[in-house]
């Protein structure tokens, strides 16, 4: 059924494991599973936006059929559903329940089920500890499906027991090529150098690529032009972010208060602007390794605090003011 008005994030979703972008290890192995339906547990891992839940989802569909997805695959998302009573009642009920002989599209399918936990590594270590014994105890009739961003937060024994798969992000390559897909699909232009300017924008993440590009189409129609991509984008723009490491190379605080005080009073976001500072000094070749390093690592922790929710304001002036006693050597 026709959707008016869908986003294109949901409306282009990957469908199969073949329509996966830039992820050709995963989906040749996944594909000899699902032939074979010999499907171990899986703990798909990486970045956000490429194709992790997609995948999973696709493999649900492949192994089941559209008649049996619905009462085979039970879908979580960890990140509001991760506290141990989850695991003892809504995912050892679904584990628990055995399966029978079908056949979906005039297909054998495997006798048991899939259950997908996404954004696995949210989940308390007392609920991954509890999930551990279900999988012991249930592994013949379910299979568990763990989608994380971090893998590093799974407990060892949950790990141990899975296939694991890291998802890399998207390329120029690969991004391009399924953007303009849609785009024939849709009926948009974009040129060559705006494509570029939304491999920057998404920084790997197909569905921010995805998002960005409908909301330039949105905002000034086609063809797509790169200045829109950028305001939409919400990416700072690189005068700014170049004027504050410039005001960060003189001596006295007073400059770089004010060019602090202009990002924020112009509203833009702290962790985007931390991320372009980053860029700009690592590649810039009047920084020895030793200032970028302890620079970064001031970035690093901001980058955490603001991430608990501290105050914008006082992290920007604190990395600012940092990396300016790192650059004039505390002059």
């Amino acid at each position: 059924m026709k959707v008016p008005n869908q986003p294109w994030v949901e409306k282009y979703r990957p469908k199969t494991i073949e329509d996966i972008a830039h992820q050709e290890e995963v989906v040749h192995t996944l594909r000899k599973a699902i032939q074979d339906k010999h499907m171990p547990h899986l703990l798909l891992h990486g970045p956000p936006g490429t194709g992790k839940t997609s995948t999973a989802l696709a493999v649900g569909r492949e192994l089941f059929g559209p008649e049996l997805f619905r009462t085979r695959v039970l879908e979580l998302n960890a990140s509001d559903e991760r506290g141990i009573n989850v695991v003892r009642d809504k995912i050892k009920s679904f584990a628990a329940t055995a399966v029978g002989e079908h056949t979906s599209a005039g297909r054998d399918v495997p006798r048991f089920k899939l259950l997908i936990l996404d954004e696995a590594d949210c989940m308390t270590k007392d609920a991954q500890n509890a999930l551990r014994r279900t999988m012991e105890a249930y592994s013949k009739v379910t299979r568990f499906c763990f989608i994380c961003n971090y893998v590093s937060r799974i407990i060892e024994p949950i790990a141990s027991r899975c296939m694991k798969f890291r998802f890399r992000p998207l390329q120029l390559d690969g991004l391009e090529r399924r953007i303009r897909e849609i785009c024939g699909m849709e009926g948009v232009e974009v040129s060559d150098g705006a494509m570029r300017t939304l491999d920057m924008v998404a920084g790997g993440d197909m569905r921010k690529a995805v998002t960005t590009l409908q909301s330039a189409v949105r905002l000034k129609g086609t063809p797509v032009e790169s200045a829109t991509l950028l305001d939409v984008g919400g990416v700072v723009p690189t005068d700014i972010v170049m004027g504050l490491l410039g005001r960060c190379r003189e001596a006295g605080f007073s400059g770089v208060g004010e060019a602090v005080e202009a990002i924020m009073s112009n509203g833009y976001a702290t962790q985007q602007v931390l991320l372009q500072l980053q860029r700009a000094v690592v590649a810039d070749t009047a920084l020895r390794d030793v200032q970028k390093a302890q620079i970064c690592e001031t970035m690093a922790i901001a980058d955490k605090c603001l991430a608990d929710g501290a105050d914008e304001f006082l992290q920007l002036m604190n990395v600012s003011s940092a990396m300016q006693a790192t650059i004039t050597g505390g002059n």
